[in-house]
């Protein structure tokens, strides 16, 4: 080794070690950056559906007789369910639920509104909704629809829902599928919420959106 290689080598270290630390720096701006994206993404416990093109609106009367859209509901967070009033499991167990989400939620209740669209309409007349639906909690909705507007606002949400044969005592059962949606306050769909899901942590997801801009 002559002088001149030996003179070259405390600058060929500088370089290496600056290479070294500019390497470890870009790797630690993209661990910080995946980590951030990874966070945001999952910053719910439900699936975060936002930016899907359907879920947009119904044509659809409550148990008061009053015709509902979904624009009538602005301002609030809506949670939206579809199920039957004569189900014996899952729906009277999601609307439990969700009147302990709307307990656990305090004085940010009155800034979500629970929505129960019935999928058998003929058994489900607006009397049998008004008792039913408001039992799981007092500001619940039911709305009913023509088997016609039933089909679009089930097929609108890719809810399904098919109505069994009829016993020999008439009794049928209608089988459907059993998510909850939640909708923020500008009328956008954005959570579908599983039936694992815990009250609790569905309150938190709420209180999320809650703090989003309505603007």
């Amino acid at each position: 080794m002559n002088a001149r290689t030996i003179r070259s080598l405390p600058r060929l270290a500088v370089r290496a070690a600056a290479a070294g630390a500019f390497l470890l720096g870009a790797l630690a701006y993209a661990w910080w950056a995946w980590t951030g994206v990874e966070s945001q993404r999952n910053k719910f416990e439900a699936v975060d559906i936002t930016g899907v093109d359907w879920g947009k609106d119904f044509e659809l009367t409550d148990f008061n007789g009053k015709r509902r859209a979904l624009a009538d509901f602005r301002g609030k967070l809506v949670l939206l369910f579809f199920g039957f009033t004569s189900c014996a499991d899952i729906c009277p167990t999601t609307m439990a639920k969700l009147g302990e989400v709307m307990r656990r939620l305090g004085s940010d209740a009155g800034r979500v509104q629970g929505l129960f669209v019935t999928v058998d309409p003929k058994r489900d007349t607006p009397q049998l909704l008004s008792q039913y639906v408001p039992a799981f909690y007092p500001t619940f909705l039911g709305l009913y629809g023509t088997e016609q507007q039933t089909a679009n606002a089930a097929k609108e949400f890719k809810v399904y829902f098919q109505a069994q044969k009829p016993d020999a005592s008439g009794f049928y059962t209608v089988d459907h599928s059993g998510p909850v949606f939640a909708l923020d306050r500008r009328g956008r769909l954005r959570l579908l919420i599983r039936p694992e899901i815990n009250a609790e942590s569905v309150a938190r997801d709420l209180r999320i959106l809650l703090k989003e801009p309505v603007g």
